[in-house]
Order: structure tokens, then sequence, then C-alpha cells
């Protein structure tokens, strides 16, 4: 049994792409044992890719479930299992023959969670999409870019990552709460709309508030105040300014060798254009490194803008175990973390399929292994 604070609950994931399978790292990262169930039909389409970190810590079985044979088998996987995630259009997983219903009809106890982009219904339930359109509607694309420029899209972090997988595994992590007191399984209906539209709760605040009055990058925390943003060094590389208060704002002055007296009071919107140019020719005539050593133990709210692989090289993640190394690759380790139970480092992934003989044993299906592996039904 691994470690962690989820040792124990028995997870089955229906292989898919990035949020499903976030939600199920976030999982297994913390101890929960997670079975996927990748695809057995010869000439499939491959998801994911070899040592990809989103399915590490899990074993994997390979079932072709467009046989009565291999729903057979994943119904008969689901019996003693905790949660399944799924992550096909509405209507796909009925069809299977692993819908909820069918599902609960074998195992009451279940959270069945759902991963969408538009969620379970509505007008637009049906339609294809990716991230970028499922945050285009939820209103959490348009503030992000510069005054006068379109909206950029900040990856796919927003609504695979944050308000997808994220959300899905606190969903059921709910779920499972709930059953504690009512025995009951129930569907988790997560979709990247509504949690990408979450997580834009702070700004419906601000504009009710009038804080947020401007257009796209015109704002307090979207790069319209020139005390949080990001700006050019004279080596090319990027440092991040958050000086909102009026103490860190001082420590930032002190460190950049600017004098108080000759600059005009930060919060005040009008002088934002003046005070961008005086912090741009301040922070560019030095290096990004230089800059850094300056603000090292002060409350200037200075960092390094990083890329994904210099910070797992940064002090402070390196003291932290912030990254890890596994099967080769740097990566993300698991988070947050717990002071009694601790997870245990991720395994690499295994290959599709590598783990099947061992888990059909382990549910009293070991002597019929070679006599569905003939028949197709799994590799």
């Amino acid at each position: 049994m691994k470690a962690g604070p989820l040792s124990g609950l028995k997870v089955v994931e229906l292989a898919g792409l990035a949020p499903g399978p976030f939600a199920c790292t976030v999982l297994a990262d913390l101890g929960a044992d997670v079975v996927r169930v990748d695809r057995a039909t010869p000439g499939a389409d491959v998801l994911g890719f070899p040592n990809d970190p989103l399915t590490r810590g899990r074993r994997t079985i390979g079932v072709n479930t467009k046989t009565p044979e291999g729903v057979e088998v994943v119904l008969t996987l689901l019996e003693s299992a905790d949660v399944l995630i799924e992550g096909f259009r509405p209507g796909v997983a009925e069809r299977m023959g692993l819908g909820p219903e069918q599902v609960h009809a074998r195992n009451p106890r279940l959270v069945y969670g759902r991963m969408t982009g538009w969620g379970q219904d509505g007008p637009m339930a049906p339609a294809a999409g990716h991230d970028i359109n499922y945050i285009s509607i939820a209103g959490a694309l348009e503030p992000i870019g510069r005054a006068g420029e379109r909206p950029v899209p900040p990856l796919n972090l927003v609504g695979d990552f944050g308000g997808g997988g994220l959300l899905l595994a606190m969903g059921v992590l709910a779920a499972l709460y709930e059953r504690t007191s009512s025995g009951k399984g129930q569907v988790v209906d997560a979709s990247m709309v509504d949690g990408a539209a979450l997580l834009t709760t702070s700004l419906h605040g601000l504009k009710a508030v009038g804080v947020w009055q401007g257009e796209r990058g015109e704002n307090l925390l979207d790069g319209g105040a020139p005390f949080y943003d990001t700006y050019e060094t004279s080596d090319g590389k990027y440092v991040a300014i958050g000086a909102i208060e009026q103490r860190f704002w001082a420590a930032l002055v002190k460190v950049l060798g600017l004098d108080p007296a000759e600059l005009p009071i930060h919060v005040d919107q009008r002088e934002w254009p003046r005070l961008r140019e005086i912090l741009t020719k301040a922070i560019g005539s030095r290096t990004r490194d230089e800059l850094v050593a300056l603000a090292e133990g002060t409350d200037a709210c200075l960092t390094p803008v990083l890329s994904p692989w210099e910070a797992a090289e940064h002090p402070h993640n390196a003291a932290r175990g912030t990254f890890v190394e596994i099967g080769g690759v740097v990566q993300p380790a698991p988070a947050p973390k717990f002071d009694r139970t601790p997870p245990e480092t991720p395994e690499a992934p295994h290959v599709a399929g590598a783990d099947t003989a061992e888990v059909l044993t382990e549910l009293g299906l070991g002597d019929r292994i070679d006599e569905l592996r003939a028949a197709g039904v799994i590799v």
C-alpha cells in the first residue's frame, strides 16, 4: 500500500487527455491506488506519450472496452473501487456500458467523476472544444493580455488543470467525505467552464466595488499597474514586480536606488505611465541576477521570471523539494505537503497495459487471462 493521506483509496481512470489524468495524478500523488484503463485495440490512438508525468504513480491495464467482455472486466474492477474518473463527451460512457447508472448498479458507493469542457448538460454540452474555448466563455480569458491588444491564452493552465482537473479532484474528495455519512456514491459533474469561472470570483468582487474599472491591461493585477508587472533586464531576461502595498513599494524603491522624493505616488493611476518609464529604465540597467541579489532579504517583492526548467534549480524550490526527478524527467513533486502522512515519490509511468495480468489476478480473473488475451479483450 502506498504512503500518503489517501492511502487505501482505490481509483479507476478511463484513459483520456489533460484534465482527467491530472486529477488522477493529484490523487495518486497523495497515496491513492489508481488503475488506468488504457486502450487495448491494436492501432488505437496513443493517449499521451512515453514517460508522461501525467500518468505517473499508477498501474495500467489494457482493455478493449468496445467488446462486452472488456466492459465486464472494467465493471468487475469498479465493484471494489471508490472512484471512477472519465473524461468523455456526454453520453459516451453510457454507450460504452460504463455510465453512472450501469456502474452504480454494481457499486452504489462509487464516486463517479466526470470531466468535460462544457458540462454534462446545457446547449453546448455536445460540442467540441479546448481549454481556450472553455475559458473564453467563462470570462477567464478576456482579462488576460496587454492594453489595446488581444487576449493571451494562459497556456492551458486555467481550463484544463486549474478549473478542470484540480476542481474535479476536489469534488471527488468532497463526495467521498459525504459518503462517510450517507454510505452512497454520487456523480461529480466537473466542467472546465464552471471551474474557470470559479477562478475569476475575486474579479467579480473587485468590479463590484469599483477597483476593477479599466479595460484589459489597465487594472491593478493585469499588468496595468507599473508596480505589478514584469520588466526586461539588461541581459534580455525578466523580473516580476509585485510591490503593491506602501511598505513593499518603499523597499523596492530602495533596492532600485531611486529617490522617493522624485517619484510620483505609486497608487495614483494618472501617474502610472511616468512611473513605468522610471521603472523600465532602472530595471533595464541591471541584469536579472544583479537585481535578484539586491532584493534578497528585503520585502521588495522582486523575483526572477524563471522558465519551468529553471524553476527546479531555484534555491527555494530545491530546499522545499518542489521538484523531483522521476524516470529521468525533472517534474513537480506532489503537493501540498503533509507532516504526518507524507506521500512518497511517485513511480515512473508504466507502459500502457503493463499491469494487466497483475490487476486481473487481484480481481480473481487470473485463470482467464490467456483466454481474454487471445480474444483481444486485454493486452
